[in-house]
């Protein structure tokens, strides 16, 4: 064994690599909390969709029949408008020939704009009683509503029956919904009518404890005395009949221009305005008989003598208007952002199934190719090849790694390049005293420059590289260096395994190895686009490697850079299943995280160094129009919106459809089990591991999830990052009847 010191006396001093690694992981920190805002955000955004989307209609309270002993008999037997002038409850009833015209559960986009248009054709008045989650959706036909003189109040935020919610659901409610008219429209109101409860006999022991309090707070409770029942859809006929109140009275009346198709409805208003009209009757809004009832009320009476009633509408100001505004703004982006995304999974949806199909049939295909008994690469290569190893801090494995290397059937030098490890990697390799090992010591400069000065220092025209934390089987180079039996492969892709899979964490990868890059593999081979070699087992004809100027420190991902590479030059690059190394993926979360972002952010950096690629011509040009768009597709579109199917679902199964949602969550779970399953037949693994997978999609997804956006953001903001070194424990090895 010889030994190489050419760079011992420039070593960094380890002070000074903590120190760096400490100001890159403060400067990552931002990046994490931003990743974790932006998928708060959107859980946000969706949860806003979902409660403003809450049904409207359907007419009936949550419970019925309660009784109504501690209503006054003159509540009950009283007008339909309540007010609570002077701390006392007393009713207002509508002048005879006079209609307040009245409307329920608006905004509608489809309705509301027709009854506006009608009502305004007609010089009608009208008293709209909002939904605040339609008026936030719709404020511009609120303001229209306003602009055009008339009235309008609240019918809570949700359209639910306050008889039996918390105070703190009340105030809520009447809150949010003062908070979007004033965003929508500038102004709040002090007219409410209670959702299920048209008419004053509906109050009872329940709801008469809410009707006061909000009396308290300054509102008046509207009711109807005329009910024309247009939300049944009875007919044009019907719905005008029931809407004219009896003999000559007064009345407060109620359609509704939303909650349900409303086409009779508005063929009803016109005939209906017309014939009380022809009856001699006049229309008004709530505040006018409000004020005709205080003008005519006898000195004395409660409010009377005094000015005449404050309009309904109050012009908002201060802090409601901006947080009105804030609303509605956050609104139009949930209504925006929603449906948008909608739109994008379904076609992610159809792109990671397409690709699953894809997988299946070429991965098949690529397996009964590759198995075939008469199908050979040429020649059986049996000339010596040389090993790299780079190194770092990697006393737990390095001695594991060299005894599987010695093990070799195929003749190999060995050369481990010590790249400045401070925990005595360099000096445990040179103990084991192997014949055909060489230690290359050099100061710390990252994975690409010991790689690097590994070729530089290859007795062979063919070199394999290898992570110091794997560990070979005894057949895995001799296998490995066969494609190279044919001229134009310049590198290969072995097939690396998870040893440590025994826990959780270690299956979830072992599942994502198997399936999620193997099966990757085997497409890419046949497609001639393969985007990465390994770091764990790769094979490269080191005059193709020179060819392409070594590997270079521009990305993270030197794999992915020097596979792009080679195929810009003209080589062809495979995957050599019966390979075979075992690696120590991470343990822990902060172990896999810090790993998958240094992948992700590394294959972005390698597409955007290559995006040239994509214009290449001839068979150098085939990564380019055929493996550069699948890798933006599979490997950052589809893994930005994959986990958000999972966000959807749950959304999907609060707000739509629970059943439905869930069959769909699980068909496409059944496909990727379905996939995987395969994945593993094919590599010879045992299926017990799958039991791991709905997990691993509920969880381990979501954190892909972070950490590519978290690559995102770095990519945007221009980070770099330095080689990182993960915690190994050394317990991986050769599993026993690897050989076979």
């Amino acid at each position: 064994m010889t030994t190489t010191t050419p760079s011992r006396g420039r070593r960094r001093a380890p002070s000074r690599m903590e120190r760096a690694a400490g100001k890159a992981a403060a400067l990552q920190r931002p990046r994490v909390i931003l990743a974790l805002l932006l998928l708060l955000a959107l859980v946000c955004v969706m949860l806003l969709d979902g409660y403003l989307r809450a049904e409207v209609g359907g007419d009936q309270r949550v419970r019925t029949g309660a009784s109504s002993s501690d209503v006054p008999d003159d509540i009950l037997n009283g007008g339909p408008i309540v007010t609570f002038r002077g701390g006392q409850a007393t009713t207002v009833s509508v002048p005879d020939k006079t209609i307040a015209l009245t409307f329920d559960d608006g905004p509608n986009p489809t309705w509301t704009p027709e009854v506006l248009a009608i009502l305004e054709k007609y010089d009608v008045p009208g008293t709209f009683f909002l939904v605040g989650s339609m008026v936030s959706r719709y404020p511009g036909i609120v303001e229209d509503m306003v602009d055009q003189g008339h009235e309008v109040g609240i019918h809570t935020f949700t359209h639910v029956d306050l008889s039996y919610q918390s105070d703190a659901r009340v105030r809520r409610e009447m809150e949010q919904t003062q908070l979007a008219l004033a965003g929508a429209a500038g102004i709040t109101t002090t007219l409410f009518r209670a959702p299920y409860s048209s008419q004053t006999d509906a109050i009872d022991n329940y709801s008469w404890p809410v009707y006061e309090k909000l009396g308290q707070d300054g509102y008046t409770s509207v009711f109807v005395d005329t009910d024309s029942d247009d939300w049944k859809r009875p007919g044009v006929a019907k719905i005008v009949q029931w809407a004219t109140p009896e003999k000559n009275e007064g009345a407060s009346v109620l359609f509704h221009d939303a909650g349900g198709e409303r086409s009779q409805t508005i063929a009803a208003l016109p005939k209906y305005i017309e014939k009380m009209r022809a009856k001699g009757y006049t229309f008004t809004t709530i505040s006018g008989v409000l004020n005709q009832q205080q003008a005519q009320a006898p000195a004395g009476a409660p409010g009377a003598g005094g000015t005449r009633l404050q309009a309904a509408h109050r012009e908002a100001t201060g802090t409601i208007l901006y947080e009105g505004k804030a609303l509605v703004a956050a609104v139009a982006v949930a209504e925006a952002a929603v449906p948008t995304l909608s739109v994008g999974l379904m076609v992610v949806g159809v792109a990671v199934m397409g690709r699953f199909g894809m997988m299946l049939l070429l991965a098949r295909r690529h397996h009964r190719q590759r198995n075939r008994r008469r199908f050979s690469w040429g020649p059986t290569v049996t000339r010596p090849v040389s090993v790299i190893v780079p190194a770092y801090n990697e006393k737990e494995c390095i001695a594991n790694t060299l005894d599987s290397l010695a093990r070799s059937t195929h003749p190999i030098e060995i050369i481990v390049v010590d790249d400045g490890s401070t925990d005595g990697t360099a000096d445990i390799a040179e103990s084991l005293g192997m014949p055909n090992v060489r230690v290359i010591r050099q100061a710390n400069a990252g994975k690409p420059a010991a790689l690097n000065n590994g070729v530089r220092s290859a007795r062979y025209d063919i070199v394999v590289m290898m992570d110091g934390d794997t560990v070979f089987e005894p057949d895995t180079v001799r296998q490995l260096v066969q494609p190279f039996a044919d001229p134009e492969v310049g590198a290969v892709a072995g097939n690396a395994k998870v040893g440590n899979r025994t826990t959780v964490i270690g299956a979830w990868q072992h599942i994502e190895y198997v399936m999620g890059f193997n099966l990757d593999r085997r497409m890419y081979d046949l497609l001639r686009c393969m985007p990465t070699i390994p770091g764990a087992i790769g094979a490269f004809r080191r005059e193709a490697v020179l060819q392409a100027g070594g590997m270079s420190e521009d990305t993270l991902a030197e794999d992915t850079d020097i596979t792009i590479a080679l195929h810009r030059a003209g080589w062809r690059v495979v995957y050599q299943e019966h390979a075979r190394a075992w690696t120590e993926a991470p343990g822990s979360l902060k172990q896999l995280w810090s790993q998958r972002y240094r992948w992700s952010y590394g294959t972005m950096q390698a597409l955007w160094k290559h995006r040239k690629s994509l214009t290449d011509k001839g068979p150098s040009g085939r990564f380019g129009r055929v493996g550069m768009p699948l890798v933006v597709l599979f490997q950052i579109v589809t893994p930005v919106f994959a986990p958000l199917i999972d966000v959807f679902t749950v959304y999907a199964m609060i707000f739509v459809d629970l059943r439905a949602s869930l069959l769909a969550w699980c068909a496409v779970l059944g496909v990727q089990l379905l996939c995987a399953a395969y994945a593993f037949r094919l590599d010879r693994e045992k299926y017990r591991y799958l039991l791991m997978m709905p997990l691993q999609q509920l969880a381990y997804r979501q954190m892909m999830y972070l950490v590519l956006i978290h690559s995102c953001v770095t990519a945007l903001t221009g980070g770099r990052l330095r080689w990182q070194k993960l915690k190994r424990t050394g317990e991986v090895g050769t599993p026993a009847g690897a050989s076979r």
